[in-house]
């Protein structure tokens, strides 16, 4: 399985981007696709999921300013940010959660920079 990202880059203060994450390779029983982040010299961490069952979630930090999106095949994911802030600047990685023949796991794309500057 492979998660590529895109939709990357620098914005000011308060601007907006779109994230994008395409899943291709073999995969079943996934049970969702979700966004993270890292920033440097942090932990990475959560920042929204959305289910198989269409069901969304999100980290206090980003409620009410973030979008996650997917499509039925749960082949793509999208994450749209607004106001974004400084904070938000960090490595967006995409994750997906589901079977291949080497079992349930985790599957991660390569990571995608999001800037946001003051």
């Amino acid at each position: 399985v492979q998660l590529v990202e895109s939709g990357g880059g620098l914005v000011q203060a308060g601007g907006s981007l779109r994230l994008s994450c395409a899943a291709s390779g073999t995969v079943w029983g996934i049970s969702g696709m979700g966004w993270y982040r890292q920033a440097p010299g942090k932990q990475r961490e959560l920042v929204a999921i959305i289910t198989s069952g269409g069901s969304t979630d999100y980290a206090d930090s980003v409620k009410g300013r973030f979008t996650i999106s997917g499509d039925n095949a749960m082949n793509t994911v999208w994450l749209q940010m607004n106001s974004l802030k400084p904070e938000d600047t960090a490595v967006y990685y995409c994750n997906l959660q589901g079977s291949d023949g080497r079992g349930f796991r985790d599957f991660w794309g390569q990571g995608t920079q999001v800037t946001v500057s003051s």
